[in-house]
């Protein structure tokens, strides 16, 4: 069996090979608490650890960080993951099976902002669907609070928005 950082480097890199898009700290953190593998603190030290020796990539913004595996990542995993039991691999299987619905939506509505050349702020809004942006939409306001209200109220929006500009611009 493999020391446990290693193991659990093992098992996020399975878990970002098979999933068809990014998992966000929060995703590969609450599989590892849910199961009792170990704690956040040595999870967080593990995924640092992936990113520093760039066998995962994050892409992140203001609320949140997202993962993916990189080919580095593919490779080390082909010749390591028979070091990963068939027991966690049926936990990892029933913990997508459970969530992926929900891992989905989370990661397809995206938002966030930034400080413009003219010191403004634009909140750039996006639906995204199997990777493919299905809306892009950025909103350029005043002031920061402006920009951190649209993001934080995207989430919930974002579908009556789409609804909305496809209804008025199909006419």
């Amino acid at each position: 069996m493999a020391e446990p950082n290693t193991l659990y480097k093992l098992i996020i890199l399975y878990m970002l090979e098979n999933i068809d898009f990014p998992l966000t700290n929060t995703q590969i953190s609450d599989f590892f608490l849910e199961k009792e593998y170990t704690d956040y603190f040595t999870i967080q030290q593990v995924i640092h650890d992936l990113l520093d020796s760039e066998l995962i990539g994050a892409q992140s913004t203001h609320s949140n960080t997202q993962y993916r595996i990189t080919p580095g990542g593919s490779k080390t995993l082909e010749y390591f993951k028979d070091k990963i039991s068939d027991s966690i691999r049926e936990d990892i299987s029933v913990y997508f099976l459970e969530n992926k619905i929900k891992f989905k939506n989370t990661n397809s509505i995206l938002a966030d902002f930034y400080k413009t050349s003219d010191q403004k702020y634009a909140a750039q809004c996006q639906i995204k669907e199997n990777g493919i942006s299905r809306i892009d939409l950025t909103l350029t306001v005043k002031t920061r609070e402006q920009a951190e209200a649209i993001c934080r109220n995207w989430k919930s929006a974002s579908e009556d928005v789409y609804a909305l500009l496809m209804d008025s611009l199909l006419k």
